[in-house]
């Protein structure tokens, strides 16, 4: 497996200003970290050359477009037929997000519904692709922690902070 770059304490200051105000200008962003334009816009431009930073999309919250049911759907499944399983499942518009898994389940499929009868016809349809054996459905009842990054990447910029400030003060004699 190809190893994937890594942010560094530019990338993380970056990003924690992109999460504060993802509609900044990039000579605000450039200001706001201390870089300049040309080094945000850089950065900017690898991050979308390798998909760094995810869709837009994954930023529309499902009950703005009607459907406020949300579920997670654990799939066993012949392991030979995962292909096409995945395929059928990418045709199921209210499967949002599909994971392979290691242990009592082979998927973790999220899926998103208008109500309960709504959610019921798309665990059917789930339970209906050739090759799912057995499916269980947990219901979303509330969504305790946001998926978030903040809190990583404020640790990068702190931890980039620490180092730099042990690093001079390394060169000092007393």
């Amino acid at each position: 497996m190809a190893s994937r770059a890594t942010a560094d304490a530019i990338d993380a200051r970056l990003l924690s200003a992109l999460a504060e105000d993802p509609r900044a200008a990039t000579v605000t962003l450039a200001h706001r970290i201390g870089v300049s334009r040309n080094t945000v816009q850089a950065r900017l431009a690898r991050w979308d050359g390798s998909a760094v930073l995810a869709s837009f999309e994954r930023r529309v919250e499902p009950d703005f477009l009607g459907y406020p049911l949300r579920a997670f759907v654990l799939t066993n499944l012949k392991q030979r037929l995962l292909p096409e399983v995945s395929a059928a499942l990418g045709k199921v518009p209210e499967v949002v997000e599909v994971h392979g898994l290691s242990g009592v389940a082979d998927l973790l499929i999220q899926v998103v519904a208008r109500d309960v009868d709504d959610l019921y016809r798309v665990a059917g349809q789930i339970l209906g692709i050739k090759g799912v054996k057995r499916t269980t459905t947990a219901l979303v009842m509330r969504e305790l922690v946001d998926y978030r990054l903040t809190p990583l990447i404020r640790r990068m910029t702190d931890d980039a902070g620490h180092a730099a400030v042990d690093s001079a003060s390394s060169g000092v004699t007393h």
